[in-house]
């Protein structure tokens, strides 16, 4: 019997939650060393989270390098149990999982949402893997079938994206560490080994049924306690605003300095198009944290009072105050806050809102109408984890549960 002499490795990173991730893929390497992707070293995970969990600074770089040590551990494990998995589509898989977040620009959400509009992340994610592959002369065509999930093995698009993929059981655990906040620790070294397949589609055996539990309560208590806690909120709405008003001076002629890629978005008027990628993309690989704060700096100084006051509150940590309601406030209540708040800061009406508005938040551990996390039974049965679930009352989980919260400045009085 011949044996297969050990691939060599090219590089190793050492990792704060799994050790020693090592690379023996030459076109991997390739990737990772790519300057798209080298840019992700330059975007932090949790954006401003920072200001509330000092410890969150690690980035989408480190995300993405333990999410695809992951998908090896899933392969591996699966392998193992006699499912066939070839090379060349562990490769594949390899590269989807590495490059689904290569389309995040820096504080992704409040771009997003202010001067990076009309495409989401996942869709510029997709188009830099297109453009990656013609400029690898179609080498990661598997790697965006299997992200896009056209490749007939199902299970390979499953572990890329749906309700227990290799996406969501890294950034759980890592967010996790690097915040403290214990409740998110899962054990997803134990997930993995229970992987099997079933009809060609992922599910968990009957024994990891617990650990799955622990993973959705977990997923609950971190997007209330870190996701969408409060403060971090504040700080991403403070971010928001300070964009969206450097847009609106910057498209009515005045000048707001910024690094050159950063100064297009906020001049650009028109929503984003895909089909225009060529005009635009270019300049958004530019793009990352340092520009942004950069920036902030500079406007501290602005001769504008809003952007001013809203940069300054960021920089120094000086953010709104935040109060959870009962239900959203009525529009006359909301008309006299704001004539309240213009008379006493000098602002006008209209500029108020930059510093009072309303926000609702939703979270949802568990959605049993998306891709279902499915439970095999040792008889042969398949039962999704809301109904197999023994623990806890899972209904609970699958239910959306809102929170309504007002931001306001420290010394506006609430009667």
């Amino acid at each position: 019997m011949s044996i297969q002499p050990k691939a060599k490795t090219l590089k190793t990173f050492n990792d704060p939650i799994y050790g020693f991730i090592t690379i023996e893929d030459a076109l991997i390497f390739k990737i990772i060393e790519h300057p798209y992707f080298q840019r992700l070293r330059r975007i932090t995970q949790l954006g401003l989270t920072n200001l509330v969990y000092g410890g969150a600074n690690h980035s989408r770089f480190q995300h993405t390098m333990g999410a695809m040590n992951l998908m090896k551990q899933a392969i591996a494990t699966l392998r193992t149990k006699g499912f066939e998995i070839t090379e060349e589509e562990e490769r594949a898989s390899k590269l989807a999982i590495l490059m689904h977040d290569i389309g995040h620009g820096p504080f992704s959400h409040a771009l997003e949402n202010t001067i990076v509009r009309g495409v989401h992340h996942e869709a510029i994610s997709l188009q830099i893997m297109h453009d990656l592959n013609a400029e690898f002369d179609g080498a990661l065509s598997l790697a965006i079938q299997i992200y896009e999930g056209t490749y007939h093995v199902k299970f390979l698009h499953q572990l890329v994206s749906s309700q227990l993929d290799t996406d969501r059981l890294d950034y759980l655990k890592r967010d996790s560490f690097f915040t403290g906040v214990s409740e998110g620790v899962i054990s997803s070294e134990r997930i993995i080994k229970m992987l099997t397949i079933h009809d060609g589609e992922l599910a968990v055996e009957a024994k990891g049924i617990y650990s799955v539990e622990k993973f959705l309560i977990a997923r609950r208590l971190m997007y209330w306690q870190v996701y969408l806690h409060k403060t971090v909120l504040s700080a991403e709405f403070l971010l928001m605003n300070i964009l969206l008003r450097a847009k609106e001076l910057a498209q009515s002629g005045t000048e707001v300095p910024a690094p050159f890629a950063l100064d297009f978005f906020l001049k650009q008027n028109e929503m984003l198009s895909l089909k225009e990628h060529a005009n635009w993309l270019p300049l958004f690989l530019k793009l990352d944290d340092v520009d942004v704060m950069a920036a902030i700096k500079q406007w501290t100084n602005h001769e504008d009072h809003v952007l001013r006051e809203l940069c300054n509150r960021l920089l120094y940590r000086r953010l709104l105050k935040t109060k959870e309601l009962p239900s959203p406030l009525s529009v006359e209540k909301q008309t006299t806050y704001q004539a309240q708040l213009a008379e006493k800061s000098g602002w006008t009406v209209d500029e108020t809102r930059y510093l009072f508005f309303e926000r609702s938040l939703t979270n949802t551990a568990y959605n049993p109408e998306s891709e279902m996390i499915k439970i095999l039974f040792k008889d042969g049965t398949l039962r999704d984890i809301s109904e197999a679930a023994t623990i806890f009352r899972f209904s609970s989980l699958a239910v959306q549960e809102t929170k309504n919260y007002l931001y306001f400045p420290e010394n506006m009085s609430l009667a």
